[in-house]
């Protein structure tokens, strides 16, 4: 081969292999975290994306879902096909988890599939620091119905919601301890086993079937899974 040729080449060759390195070893030091931005002076270092925490939601039917009075999650999906939310978390403890949870029932009659029949709901909730859904939630029904199982006269009991229900500072004392359910009672879809709700429960109020709205609330003071949560100086006056 003439050596003309061969130079190019080697270049060529040197430059991929030089290019390979540097994305190999970026990629390395992004896993292992050591490839965040320095801090400016005087300003602190920010939180970078492996800071947040993964939390996985199901919900029968949907949800909306709060963390220290601010709408984190909605289910993007109202009623069918079930699905999960996966999202990704930034904690601050205390931490105050607030959820409105829907069965799809009628307003009027409390029943579904043009009030053909009585649904049932079920809420999970799995937060990679140990935070899962169980009875240690407190738990309020504002929805209730058909009263008495009656599907030929229904009727459907309604509370307002309470004002500032999803607030860190809302008194919750006055609700009831949230239910759990076991796995085949709640009998969730596909989409359930594809993400990880390990160690937690199905909860909803007293009746599977017949509270149809429910609203939940728990505060974690720190990691359940006894982690030291990294602190932030620069965003502790917001």
């Amino acid at each position: 081969m003439n050596k003309s040729y061969r130079k190019p080449a080697t270049a060529l060759l040197l430059v991929a292999i030089a290019t390979t390195v540097l994305w190999t070893t970026g990629a390395s030091l992004a896993q292992r975290g050591e490839g965040r931005r320095p801090p400016r002076p005087g300003g602190g270092e920010k939180p970078e994306i492996e800071d947040t925490l993964r939390m996985n939601v199901y919900a029968d039917n949907w949800f909306s879902l709060y963390i220290n009075g601010e709408l984190v999650a909605v289910d993007s999906i109202r009623f069918m096909p079930h699905n999960v939310i996966s999202v990704d978390v930034f904690p601050k403890y205390p931490m105050t988890l607030a959820v409105i949870a829907k069965d799809n029932a009628d307003a009027k009659t409390g029943m579904e599939y043009n009030n053909t029949q009585i649904g049932d709901g079920g809420f999970i909730l799995k937060l990679a620091d140990g935070t899962v859904t169980g009875p240690h939630w407190k738990a309020k029904s504002v929805s209730y119905g058909p009263i008495d199982r009656d599907t030929r006269n229904p009727r459907v009991v309604h509370e307002e919601l309470p004002a500032n229900w999803f607030a860190i500072d809302f008194d919750d004392s006055s609700w009831q301890a949230a239910k759990a359910y076991d796995e085949q009672t709640v009998r969730p879809k596909r989409p359930f086993y594809q993400y990880d709700f390990e160690g937690a429960k199905f909860i909803w109020a007293d009746d599977l079937e017949l509270d149809n709205t429910v609203l939940f609330r728990l505060t974690v003071d720190s990691p359940p899974d006894g982690s030291q949560p990294k602190r932030f100086p620069i965003l502790e006056s917001n």
